[in-house]
């Protein structure tokens, strides 16, 4: 993978629910260009290139970000309240993918900005279904300015 091309980065701590979503991704030609972080803590490091990820150029932003509220260090909600509340990453799409179906996370997470906020189906084809339709809308339909 080149290294300066990010077009999804999923932050995701169940490795079966990642592998799953990236099998999706790659079967519709989606994947080549992912990186998969497993913890909240990691996600803010690897977007804002600090950390284990300080050589990385930040300003090559992923297209969109796959994000699980239910993650170690740092919560998926904290992850979507600092990309939102920054003015270099606010307009990168964020896709809650989460087993929650608590509705304070739903309103807390459009409150804070998100873009779309799905309830991962627990039957596999349907989660693989909607993983590659994911993929199709937001990064061959949905448009991004190019700043």
């Amino acid at each position: 993978m080149d290294g300066n091309i990010v077009e999804i980065l999923m932050i995701e701590d169940t490795e079966a629910d990642a592998e799953l979503a990236i099998r999706a991704l790659r079967k519709r030609g989606f994947a080549n260009h992912l990186v998969w972080v497993k913890d909240g803590a990691e996600a803010l490091e690897f977007i804002f290139a600090t950390g284990a990820y300080a050589g990385r150029n930040a300003e090559n932003r992923p297209k969109v970000v796959l994000l699980d509220l239910r993650l170690p260090k740092v919560s998926g909600i904290e992850v979507l309240r600092r990309l939102k509340a920054d003015e270099g990453t606010k307009s990168i799409p964020v896709v809650v993918l989460t087993s929650s179906k608590e509705e304070v996370d739903l309103e807390e997470c459009y409150k804070l900005g998100v873009n779309s906020y799905i309830s991962k189906p627990v039957e596999f084809d349907e989660f693989a279904k909607v993983v590659g339709e994911l993929g199709l809308y937001w990064l061959l339909v949905n448009k991004l300015p190019n700043s």
